[in-house]
């Protein structure tokens, strides 16, 4: 199976199964945006649950926030945004179809019907809005282009009302906006998606060491959870990309279909924003100190990745066809059991059997409690499992005629399709170990 097959694969999975959809798909779709369906959302929602628990529940130095989509418009001047936030773009005379030259490797033809480019220009990628419902007295704003400015934003709220000392991290996952020109590669270039930032706050002279612990940090947290380590690298920005106040930047790679792709960003901001935003606002936005009563503007080392950028990559970490002994090609995905929409998805062995059907429900219900689980008494047994393992559900228990004799149950491991029997008792502790 060739890598461009993998992508449109998984794109006909996640509609099939209820992962993603084309946002507005009744009405032709609108590019660059999409839904979580039932199975995705919660797979998502996991997704961003390990990164908290991981990045903030498990450690004392960063706290959590949620800022809003719309701030206000001097918050993007200060950022240099609405100056330099922009891509170039060529039209094409013929057809009038607009694209970024390096997307189509500065073709001199439009790609699709040939015709002449105009000179390149200059395009901001904000969405713009308003503010206000009175013709006159509305405030222009914009949907922010990305997360982490609401963090420098309250910075000075959470030195307030916290007890966080330097060095310590403000995390945030939230939405972004972008009106790319050319959205391509499913979720990958999307003109909405969420991001999760960690900007880590430290003394100037510890800059160097924390900017070495969380590029290892990082990518080592995408490590233990994809299969294909080999398909996640570092790539060093080059002194022609880095920022003006940026000693050093890198970025966690795919291995995509289409060539090394960036999911995270490890960057060194200095104390670029900080100053920024106290020069726009008037606010003091130093850090006092509170041994040495020294007064400074702490550095910056900004964690920065795409939500549904690393969530695709997953996915195509995951994807798996094997051809079984029947000649059927089995798909599924090895997708880490915590991160999966279902832990363990149940079954009765004949759906018209009322017996089994008691059991299987009661099982349900109770292990529902404690876990996200799935019931299932369509179809055949092994229809189910194949609509399991496209989902990538890690374990399927089915109730049978045994159950009826010794009260055990038979669990079926996706990764192998192996099978052992356990008392029904037993499978709250058994799965509880396996999720640790």
């Amino acid at each position: 199976m060739n890598k461009n097959d993998t992508v449109a694969n998984i794109v006909s999975l996640c509609k099939r199964r209820g992962v993603i959809f084309q946002n507005s798909e009744i009405y032709g779709g609108i590019q660059g945006f999409y839904d979580y369906g039932p199975i995705g959302s919660l797979m998502k929602n996991n997704w961003k649950n390990l990164w908290i628990r991981d990045n903030v529940t498990r450690r004392s130095d960063v706290v959590l926030i949620d800022g809003a989509i719309i701030t206000h418009p001097r918050v993007w001047e200060a950022s240099g945004h609405i100056k330099n936030f922009a891509d170039e773009l060529v039209e094409c005379k013929k057809c009038h179809h607009r694209f970024r030259p390096d997307l189509i490797n500065n073709a001199k033809n439009c790609p699709d019907c040939g015709g002449e480019f105009t000179a390149p220009k200059k395009y901001n990628l904000m969405f713009k809005t308003e503010i206000g419902v009175v013709q006159g007295e509305t405030l222009s704003a914009y949907l922010k282009p990305e997360a982490c400015q609401t963090i420098y934003l309250n910075f000075k709220n959470i030195i307030d009302s916290t007890r966080v000392k330097i060095p310590f991290g403000i995390a945030q996952i939230g939405k972004a906006f972008r009106n790319e020109i050319t959205p391509k590669n499913f979720l990958y270039r999307a003109r909405e998606f969420e991001q999760w930032d960690i900007q880590y706050f430290v003394e100037p002279h510890e800059m160097d060491k924390w900017f070495e612990y969380w590029k290892e940090n990082r990518i080592n947290w995408y490590k233990n959870l994809f299969n294909n380590k080999e398909n996640l690298r570092f790539r060093q920005h080059e002194e022609d990309e880095l920022a003006f106040y940026a000693k050093k930047a890198f970025d966690i790679e795919y291995n995509a279909p289409w060539g090394w792709a960036e999911m995270e960003g490890i960057h060194w901001r200095s104390d670029y924003d900080l100053t920024q935003h106290e020069k726009f606002s008037g606010q003091d936005l130093h850090y006092l100190d509170p041994v040495t009563h020294k007064k400074y503007t702490p550095m910056i080392v900004e964690n920065s990745g795409g939500v549904d950028r690393s969530f695709f990559f997953m996915l195509l970490d995951a994807y798996h066809e094997d051809k079984l002994e029947n000649g059927e090609v089995r798909t599924w995905l090895q997708i880490n059991p915590k991160i999966s929409a279902y832990k363990m998805a149940i079954f009765p062995l004949a759906s018209n059997k009322k017996e089994l059907t008691d059991i299987s429900k009661k099982l349900y219900q109770d292990l529902s409690q404690k876990y996200s689980v799935d019931y299932d008494d369509s179809s055949n047994i092994g229809k189910k499992y194949r609509r399991q393992d496209e989902i990538g559900t890690p374990w399927c228990v089915v109730v049978d005629y045994q159950t009826l004799e010794d009260n055990t149950v038979t669990i079926r491991d996706r990764d192998t399709m192996e099978q052992i029997r356990l008392p029904i008792l037993e499978i709250d502790i058994w799965l509880s170990n396996k999720l640790q």
